[in-house]
């Protein structure tokens, strides 16, 4: 019988992964990663240079003897002695802040980095699956966006230091998988929110809260009719790491497909904080796309996943994290 891909993806069944290395773990999904798979019973290599990572971030981990954090720079080197049975790759700068400030160290980590960690799941025998990303689909002429739609990328723009460096990412995982069978997968990550995010780093939904907290204006690029679709955090690393217990090589996109524009999305977060802040229109960036929303048939025939969390739920979340975080004026 045929699965209703309209219908509820069941509650995952928990179980260990054994022995997991997190490039990046010290970052905003990295350090849900660690914690999530620590609750599941693995032991965790948590790898980080902290370039956009934060010690802070797993602070709460390091009294488990089954965590263990190394500072380390996948472009340099990857050495974890030991055994490993999958290796989760999330080491990159990820909001358009910090790659347009960090273009050389973002090619160097998607291309060098992404090669190291699929050397240490090569040797080690371990499952590989790489962190990329919706990006890959530039500013889509396809909506919403398949795995089998290849994208409609500048690559000379302003945002073509991540989305080539993903997409050289892919290809090489690819490589690696047909040259010298390694168990690889790669997921396209949507656009992701949740407690940890660092509040100056540019993405939209931090931007917002931490205006309104401020009572300051929602900027907002454009007129705020383009769209994106957002997925609560702990759905997200459901999805991860139900690609990373599967075998499927995916590209399989990750992501909330309930879609919302820019401008309804800081509505929302002026309700949910209770401000008083206005709405300000600016310049919209350059390649900024139009619209984005997964297409998570496959994810949801494949890994039997599908998001749970609402958007009242995680944006209420998100704002309680973030009010434990940034300093209201008086």
């Amino acid at each position: 019988m045929t699965r209703n891909l309209t219908a509820p993806a069941p509650v995952p069944v928990h179980t260990s992964l054994g022995r997991v290395v997190v490039t990046g773990g010290a970052g905003f999904l990295g350090s849900h990663l660690c914690e999530e798979l620590l609750a599941r019973g693995s032991e965790v290599v948590c790898l980080d240079n902290f370039l956009t990572g934060s010690p802070a971030n797993v602070a709460h981990l390091m009294s488990d003897p089954a965590f263990h954090l190394l500072r380390c720079d996948v472009t340099d080197y990857v050495h974890v002695p030991g055994d490993v049975d999958v290796v989760l790759h999330f080491a990159s700068p990820a909001s358009p802040v910090d790659y347009l400030q960090l273009p050389i160290e973002t090619l160097k980590v998607g291309s060098v980095g992404t090669a190291h960690a699929l050397g240490l799941a090569k040797e080690k025998g371990a499952r590989f699956v790489l962190a990329s990303t919706s990006e890959v689909y530039g500013d889509p002429q396809v909506h919403p966006q398949p795995e089998d739609y290849w994208g409609h990328v500048n690559p000379v723009g302003p945002r073509g230091v991540y989305d080539e460096a993903k997409r050289f990412g892919e290809a090489i995982t690819t490589a690696y998988r047909t040259t010298h069978h390694v168990n690889t997968g790669i997921v396209r990550i949507f656009n992701t929110y949740g407690p940890r995010m660092r509040p100056n780093d540019g993405r939209a939904i931090p931007t917002f809260v931490r205006q309104a907290l401020a009572g300051e204006p929602l900027t907002i690029a454009g007129d705020g009719s383009q769209t994106r679709s957002v997925c609560y955090v702990s759905d997200l690393v459901e999805g991860i790491l139900a690609m990373a217990a599967s075998t499927h090589p995916g590209p399989v996109n990750i992501g909330n497909p309930t879609e919302r524009t820019i401008l309804r999305i800081a509505e929302d977060v002026i309700a949910a904080t209770g401000s008083d802040s206005t709405i300000e229109l600016v310049p919209r960036p350059v390649d900024d796309p139009e619209v984005r929303r997964p297409d998570t048939a496959l994810a949801r025939r494949v890994l039997g996943w599908s998001p749970r969390v609402s958007w009242d739920e995680g944006l209420a979340s998100t704002v309680e994290w973030f009010r434990s975080v940034v300093t209201v004026p008086a």
